[in-house]
């Protein structure tokens, strides 16, 4: 776990009892952690914990607030960075899936436990939440303008592609055969290709063999 997501929790024992808390969600589950399970991770007494967090809810609120503000700035800068729809929505996917690979053990809870959060603090990460959508939804948007997409509903087809990016948190492990960085890649490259209204708004994409293999597979040669 990267600890720039935990800045504010400082000093130092406050930040231990943030990894603590965010290991014993992942494992038991927000209503499955008591506050001393997360003490004793964090080699402190209960009453050690309540000198730095009010309660076991407002530990939840910070990890989910860390996590969505982070994905948030990596898809922004993904999103002003490139003024061509196409590239914008490559590299908007990438941002989001390399978020949920770098960071999935965070992503998980972030993504899982907002039931668990009371008012106002659950409107507080919903309305983070919608930034998320609404970067996603702006990008497909532009591109249908362009006329280099074509979908049937943007709010479906948001929701499809973030729940791509969520996804990778649930099976992503750091020892396996991909990197965050190298499924980012694809991931973009995969909703590009999705979403694209032809050959020519996906970079890399050889008509001539798209339309071989057509052929081969019994489509119509114009298709």
């Amino acid at each position: 776990m990267n600890e720039r997501l935990w800045d504010e929790s400082a000093p130092d024992s406050a930040r231990r009892i943030v990894l603590a808390a965010l290991e014993a969600f992942a494992e038991r589950g927000y209503h499955g952690t008591t506050t001393r399970d997360i003490a004793r991770r964090a080699n402190l007494s209960p009453a050690g914990i309540y000198m730095h967090y009010r309660s076991k809810e407002e530990l939840l609120e910070l990890i989910m607030r860390a996590a969505h503000q982070e994905v948030l700035s990596m898809m922004r800068e993904a999103f002003q960075a490139h003024p061509d729809p196409v590239e914008r929505m490559r590299a908007l996917v990438d941002a989001l899936v390399r978020f949920h690979a770098t960071w999935y053990t965070a992503a998980r809870v972030a993504n899982h436990e907002l039931p668990a959060l009371s008012e106002p603090a659950r409107a507080r990460i919903l309305k983070l939440r919608r930034e998320v959508e609404d970067l996603v939804e702006e990008a497909i948007e532009e591109g249908l303008r362009a006329g280099v997409f074509s979908v049937r509903d943007r709010r479906v087809t948001t929701f499809a592609i973030l729940s791509m990016g969520i996804g990778v948190s649930r099976w992503f492990r750091p020892d396996g055969r991909l990197s965050p960085e190298e499924l980012g890649s694809m991931y973009g490259e995969l909703v590009v290709r999705m979403l694209s209204s032809g050959p020519a708004a996906a970079p890399g994409w050889d008509s001539r063999r798209g339309k071989a293999r057509a052929e081969a597979a019994g489509a119509p040669a114009g298709s």
